[in-house]
């Protein structure tokens, strides 16, 4: 979504807007010219007339059933007599009665019935053509509702751009990047022993203790897994060893745990969670967070991590978390090491030969009219 393809796109949607809305527009008055009331009785007469020429046709035409010949007659008549004065198009029900108005009736009969009845449905139609003008009016509207969306979207993404544009580009971002990258690489190693030594009871009770600490992500372990592991002689194994039974056959397992139906209904059913358990939500990451959040998240996972990790590992992570306490320095690293993943040498030349500046002043032009249409369109 950029430049001129962008302009073009944008011009083809509010030209569709501007056609789908006359449209409707003018099927709304042919139905306005009639009245809806006045068309929805139309329509109603029209489906009982037709619903009696459909039921009756087979029986009441050559020399065939003679009550079900008088029934219809008597009931079409009754309900052309019944129709409203004022009805519109009533001519054509009167015309169609007596088409049928015969001793003796055909086919032919029952078809020039519908025929007379046509008029009706021309005006009828009115009421379908103004809603598929809606619904196009509708799906026209959208999508400059959709195009206003992405506009926004790419303006704040290019916005972005520009600032990290303005970052130090030069700065010493592996003043950050070393530390942090000391402390994942030791929280991973940490929780990967104690996830393949430890039991499977004790590291899901580990994944459970940290619910109160928002900031460290962990999914809680489904509580049918957490109950077995806590009964169950399996649990004392670690989980890798666990995941191996689970792909056991029934008979094979028998020879490894004492009922191999629980565990296959309890720890089967869960070897996705298993399998996905890492460190993930002990890491920092890189880039890495604003300071505040950086502060308080490592003050969380010192209370995490000490659980299972050696001295080693929570020194590095004090030492992330140090990295906090010079907020300016810290955060003009972070924005500098940011824009090292989001400027690559392309995006770095555009923004050197003003390209995205240029952009996002057409993107915003284009929003400007786009906002007029939605105004001067509005929704029905």
């Amino acid at each position: 979504m950029a430049g001129t393809a962008s302009t073009a796109e944008g011009t083809d949607l509010l030209a569709r807007l501007a056609d789908a809305h006359e449209d409707y527009e003018r099927c709304r008055e042919r139905v306005a010219e009639i009245g809806e009331d006045d068309l929805r009785a139309l329509a109603d007469a029209h489906d009982e007339a037709t619903t009696l020429l459909d039921r009756y046709e087979g029986r009441a035409t050559g020399s065939g059933d003679f009550e079900a010949f008088v029934t219809f007659q008597s009931a079409f008549a009754e309900h052309t007599e019944d129709l409203p004065d004022d009805l519109p198009a009533r001519e054509a029900f009167e015309r169609a009665a007596e088409r049928i108005d015969k001793r003796r009736l055909t086919e032919r009969d029952f078809e020039r019935a519908r025929e007379a009845l046509s008029t009706a449905e021309e005006s009828i139609a009115r009421l379908d053509d103004r809603a598929t003008a809606r619904e196009r009016y509708r799906e026209a509207r959208r999508a400059v509702l959709e195009r206003r969306r992405d506009a926004d979207e790419r303006i704040e993404e290019l916005s972005a751009v520009r600032r990290y544009g303005e970052a130090d580009l030069d700065a010493p971002v592996e003043e950050l990047r070393k530390p942090i990258a000391a402390y994942d690489e030791t929280v991973r190693e940490a929780f990967g022993r104690f996830r393949r030594e430890e039991s499977a009871r004790d590291v899901l009770a580990f994944v459970a203790t940290t619910a109160p600490y928002p900031l460290v992500p962990f999914v809680l372990p489904p509580t049918d897994l957490e109950s077995y592991v806590e009964r169950h002689e399996a649990g004392t194994e670690p989980i890798p060893t666990l995941l191996e039974y689970a792909g056991y056959s029934g008979s094979k397992l028998d020879h490894y745990v004492a009922d191999s139906q629980e565990l296959k209904r309890h720890v089967a059913t869960h070897c996705t969670y298993l399998e996905r358990l890492d460190a993930a939500p002990l890491e920092v990451g890189w880039p890495p967070p604003p300071a505040d959040r950086l502060w308080w998240r490592a003050r969380e996972l010192v209370s995490v991590a000490s659980r299972f990790a050696d001295e080693d590992c929570i020194a590095a992570l004090r030492r992330v978390r140090g990295l906090a306490r010079d907020r300016e320095r810290y955060e003009r690293l972070r924005e500098a090491a940011r824009a090292r993943e989001v400027l690559d040498a392309e995006t770095r030349e555009r923004l050197q030969r003003g390209e995205i500046r240029q952009e996002v002043a057409t993107l915003r032009d284009e929003r400007e009219r786009l906002d007029e249409a939605l105004s001067t369109y509005p929704a029905v």
